[in-house]
């Protein structure tokens, strides 16, 4: 093949000097080819004209007209027509005939000869030919004649010579492979403009709450942008994701909608839950069964919780089982939620165990809480642990609850604190409790106000005692000074109370009693008697009483009586006593002996020996 000469003998034919622009690619790269002065919006009747104008021109010899006409042969898959024409062009030294001959042979499956050709249009200078060559190197394993190629190309601006080296570099974790991506992805090639955004999203969240991971975050997004708006759907995907995050969800449910169009489960399950979570479950269900009977284990899982939800357990088994055969571990852990919500203990091992030797750590933990439940301790200890490892901050709580059971306290508190620090509430309580016992105020505060903060009602109790001792004593007020504002104390009081704490709710009565609010102290303490409190029974009791309804006051003492309260059956036997009824009088006080307090068991002696002398009398 020197029938072109060398490099300088070509230039000098001047024919280089403006390169064709009929040159193309290869097979796999089509959108490489052009058509000199090709206009797309030619009717086909035009299109005849200019090939029948082009042939008579290469029947007369003009070399030109030859590799156009061949190119257009070839893009309409005319090889037999395209290839005699190709060769006669190449021969004449046309650089984008030789390298549209490669492509011919290519297709044809020579690819050799097809690597020869394209050879003689790269050194030529033909940046498509150079990329061509490139990845035929690349295919057949030769990675630095590819990088040299590729190279070629991608330095005279070729977009998919630049794609290629990008990708070359980046599979041998080469730092310059960014370079390449970014130039070819401001050329427009949608798929780097992916890949990059991919990266820089990568390089975001490991530096995340740094400057410059929040500018890769940004940048990430919009080269999303660019290739989402150019048809990528994973693009499409990854911008609803950010947008998602950040709240845009209108905007992020239509680059969804659009990736899910295009064929992507992914955002056909993430559009489902978009419309799930705004109450929209029949169509959530539709995107759901779309990405489910694409493959989608997610969407299998969320289409089984919603008809597990409607009752309908048959057919949330079914799509379980669905997205345990598309490879979701999720899907033996939920069949193993819905057999133990069924009594189907026998089941639910047995999937829980599936799950959990896929490495499902709340699979791990759920068995481990049946086998504790069936007194297997022994059994329970290792998947506690294997899922507590694995991350799961249930597991790491429960083997707290276990090892403080055995009285390994020091082991309990270790596995609480890791819990803790992972903001299980719960945890957050014991280790608070833990260090109140060892003296450290402080420590235990900022644990219970993690717990109380985390919705735990014990928390906010606890916190609110620790905060009530540190108070000064109230000082004596003057008639007519006004009363004090809620202290924090009072104010975690009340946040245990209102999440139904009963001692809380009695000390919140008692401090609006202080403050003179009756209204508010009975409220309280009517909520903690309700709820069983035998001390807010006593002190409704007593509210009433001050208030003159002396006979509800009694039915209130006669609850707390009954519950155990000694200063209660007290105030009944006086009650009775007053009234005349000496034998009733006489039973409340024994109560009231047996139940104390010291003192209490001490006055209700008094009265009760005097009610006796007064009966026998």
């Amino acid at each position: 093949m020197d029938v072109m000469g060398d490099k300088a003998t070509l230039f000098e034919t001047g024919r280089f000097v403006q390169p064709s622009s009929e040159e193309a690619t290869s097979a796999e790269t089509p959108e490489e080819s052009r058509e000199v002065n090709r206009d797309d919006t030619r009717d086909e009747t035009g299109e005849a004209v200019e090939e029948a104008r082009r042939r008579l021109a290469a029947e007369a010899g003009d070399v030109e007209a030859m590799s156009v006409l061949g190119a257009m042969l070839l893009r309409r898959g005319d090889l037999d027509g395209a290839e005699p024409h190709l060769r006669s062009a190449t021969a004449a030294g046309d650089r984008a005939a030789a390298n549209n001959l490669g492509v011919l042979l290519h297709q044809r499956g020579y690819a050799d000869e097809a690597a020869g050709w394209w050879r003689v249009a790269a050194v030529a200078g033909s940046a498509a030919a150079a990329h061509a060559l490139g990845r035929h190197h690349r295919e057949r394993g030769d990675e630095p004649a590819a990088e040299y190629w590729l190279r070629q190309s991608a330095e005279q601006g070729h977009v998919l010579g630049a794609y290629a080296l990008a990708d070359l570099l980046e599979h041998r974790g080469d730092g310059g492979a960014e370079r390449w991506m970014r130039a070819a992805a401001e050329r427009g090639h949608r798929e780097a403009a992916y890949r990059l955004a991919r990266a820089l999203d990568r390089r975001g969240t490991q530096d995340s709450g740094a400057d410059n991971g929040v500018s890769a975050v940004a940048e990430a997004e919009q080269w999303y942008r660019q290739a989402a708006a150019r048809g990528h759907r994973r693009a499409a995907l990854h911008l609803g994701t950010i947008l998602e995050k950040r709240g845009d969800l209108k905007e992020a449910g239509r680059w969804y909608l659009t990736s899910a169009k295009d064929g992507e489960p992914r955002a056909a399950c993430a559009l489902g839950f978009l419309l799930r979570d705004a109450g929209d479950t029949e169509n959530a269900a539709v995107w759901w069964l779309r990405a489910a009977q694409d493959g989608d284990g997610n969407a299998a899982n969320a289409l089984g919780a919603l008809y597990a939800e409607r009752g309908q357990t048959q057919t949330a088994e079914r799509w379980y089982r669905a997205a345990m055969d598309a490879g979701d571990d999720n899907g033996a852990y939920n069949l193993g939620l819905l057999c133990a919500a069924q009594g189907r203990i026998a089941q639910a091992e047995q999937w829980y165990r599936r799950a959990a030797y896929a490495g499902h750590r709340e699979a791990a933990n759920a068995l481990a809480v049946l086998l504790l439940q069936g007194g297997d301790t022994a059994g329970a200890e290792p998947w506690f642990s294997k899922a507590a490892e694995a991350g799961s901050v249930d597991a790491a709580f429960n083997l707290g609850i276990l090892f403080a059971g055995r009285g390994e306290d020091a082991v309990a508190l270790r596995w609480y604190e890791r819990a803790a620090a992972a903001g299980h509430a719960e945890a957050a309580l014991q280790v608070g409790m833990a260090r109140l016992r060892e003296g450290d105020e402080r420590e235990a505060e900022r644990h219970l106000r993690c717990a109380a903060g985390g919705g735990s009602a014990e928390a906010a109790y606890r916190l609110a005692t620790v905060l009530d001792a540190r108070r000064p004593p109230a000082p004596a007020h003057e008639l007519g000074e006004p009363t004090h504002e809620k202290t924090e104390c009072e104010e975690w009081y009340e946040r245990a109370a209102s999440l139904g704490h009963r001692r809380a709710q009695v000390r919140v009565g008692m401090l609006a009693a202080a403050r003179g609010d009756v209204v508010e102290a009975a409220r309280w303490y009517r909520e903690a008697a309700e709820a069983g409190s035998r001390n807010g029974a006593f002190n409704l009791g007593l509210l009433l009483a001050r208030e003159g309804s002396e006979p509800e006051a009694a039915v209130w003492w006669t609850r707390a009586a009954d519950a155990g309260h000694g200063r209660a059956a007290l105030r009944l036997a006086l009650v009775y006593a007053r009234r005349g009824e000496l034998a009733e009088g006489q039973r409340w006080a024994d109560r009231a002996v047996s139940l104390g307090p010291g003192e209490v068991a001490e006055r209700a002696a008094r009265l009760r020996d005097a009610l006796r002398e007064e009966l026998s009398a």
